[in-house]
């Protein structure tokens, strides 16, 4: 199973226990040793830097969210890995708040943590976003990869 979902604007409120009750849920659990799971949150501060809002935005969201299914799909088939299931938000944030969702269940917990580190790092690097953080010194834009 995989779940890609890009949500604006917290239209739909998915929580990480969603997610993972979703994996328990699949009839392969019982060939799995190992859920992993990552919360990405807005971060306040970054060294001499406060971040009082985030405002995330891609220009085509299903094409991002279809390419987001790829990327999970190459991940499961690369680390052999259950399932995967993946919600990014979309919108404006204020420090703290939830970003990005991922749990995915393997059958060891080698290839499960491989597969979820590949999936936070492909996410940030390949996607098409565009983070405008505004705080203390002002605004910044980052692109995809940043």
């Amino acid at each position: 199973m995989i779940i890609a979902q890009i949500i604006s604007d917290y239209s739909q409120v998915i929580t990480l226990d969603d997610l993972t009750r979703k994996i328990k849920e699949s009839p392969a659990i019982g060939e799995c040793g190992a859920i992993f799971t990552f919360e990405g949150i807005v971060r306040g501060k970054d060294e001499a830097r406060t971040t009082d809002e985030l405002v995330l935005t891609t220009p085509d969201t299903s094409k991002t969210e279809k390419e987001l299914e790829d990327i999970l799909r190459q991940v499961q088939e690369k680390h052999g890995v259950k399932d995967i299931a993946v919600v990014h938000y979309l919108g404006q944030f204020q420090p703290g708040d939830p970003l990005f969702l991922v749990a995915v269940s393997g059958g060891h917990r080698h290839e499960t943590r491989a597969a979820l580190e590949e999936i936070i790092e492909r996410v940030k690097y390949e996607l098409d976003f565009k983070k405008e953080e505004k705080g203390s010194a002002g605004s910044k834009i980052i692109m995809s990869g940043g």
